[in-house]
């Protein structure tokens, strides 16, 4: 035997165990906060939501299954339920309709273009200097600070008919003669003015969280996209906009929510009597209630419109939850 054979050898130091797991509380819960805590940390928020939204939202119910109008404000006659005939009278009112396909199209209209020049401005925003790209948020942050009041006022003024800068400029190209013109002679043209404005609003919103959004997107991926073969529109199709869906989708619903009960700028547009032509649903619910005075007609087109939106946000939650199953 030789000696290589006689030494002893190393002994291996047995596995370390996992320490045993804490013991439970009794019951089977956490001892760290439990399910109340989502709750307590809520429960402020939704208070406020309650107080402010609670007693108005039960009111606009409760006066559409009314007859209430100057007579049952003032007291002289009592309110009276009429169950469903204010829906059936608003929703047999091809006027409404009109109003409903109107507001549609001009809330598409708008977030249309607040997403399609939102994008192309966070796109533009990646690419440029550092001290520019303050300038630009500065900018943005500023007119989405703007109130709205001021916003539309400023509006009037570059498309007034006789002193409009919107259309000493038009009219500097050659063979277009636009002095005098009136954007609001037609329902479609003054739109068009309001639509601009509300896409004017919401761009910097879209802008500031497309460009936070567009910060995590890896450049490895970009990169690889690139090595493969694919232009800049083919990164941005299989590459960027997937990342973002969640972001486009929560900003498109918003910008339906936010476009669809526009009321201030149609409102302040047409100095405070807005045509027939120019209608949308917000502006239609308030000229029933307080200009032809039948307050429950009126509480019942808001109610048919807040309904109509319910059904935006039951698609969005749709949308989240088939993006949380992909992930």
């Amino acid at each position: 035997m030789s000696a290589a054979d006689t030494t002893t050898p190393a002994k291996v130091p047995p596995p370390r165990q996992a320490p045993p797991p804490a013991p439970a509380s009794p019951g089977g819960r956490r001892t760290s906060g439990g399910a109340a805590t989502p709750w307590l940390l809520l429960a402020p928020c939704l208070l406020v939501l309650v107080l402010v939204m609670g007693y108005p939202l039960l009111r606009l119910v409760t006066l559409s299954f009314q007859k209430f109008g100057q007579s049952q404000l003032w007291g002289f006659q009592p309110a009276e339920s009429v169950g469903l005939d204010n829906f059936a009278k608003v929703l047999g009112d091809s006027e409404f309709w009109a109003v409903v396909v109107r507001t549609i199209i001009f809330a598409g209209g708008a977030v249309v273009l607040t997403m399609v020049i939102g994008m192309l401005l966070a796109l533009l925003l990646q690419r440029v200097s550092g001290w520019l790209k303050t300038l630009i948020n500065i900018v943005l942050v500023a007119s989405w600070g703007m109130p709205v009041i001021v916003a539309t006022t400023v509006f009037k003024w570059l498309f007034d008919t006789d002193y409009g800068v919107f259309n000493a400029l038009l009219s500097k190209v050659p063979g277009v003669d636009m002095i005098g013109h009136n954007w609001f002679a037609s329902g479609p043209q003054g739109l068009a003015v309001i639509m601009l404005l509300v896409v004017w609003g919401a761009v910097p919103f879209v802008v500031i969280t497309l460009s936070a959004g567009l910060t995590q997107v890896p450049r490895e991926l970009e990169e690889a996209a690139r090595l493969d073969g694919a232009g800049a529109w083919g990164v941005f199709r299989f590459v960027t906009l997937p990342i973002l869906k969640p972001i486009i989708v929560m900003l498109t619903t918003l910008s339906v929510i936010w476009d669809m009960g526009v009321f201030p700028q149609v409102f302040v547009m047409r100095n405070g009597h807005p045509e027939a032509e120019f209608q949308v649903l917000n502006t239609y619910s308030y000229d029933r209630a307080f200009v032809v005075n039948d307050y429950a007609q009126g509480s019942a087109i808001a109610l048919l419109t807040v309904v109509l939106l319910l059904g935006v946000v039951a698609v969005y939650m749709r949308q989240m939850l088939k993006i949380g199953e992909v992930e």
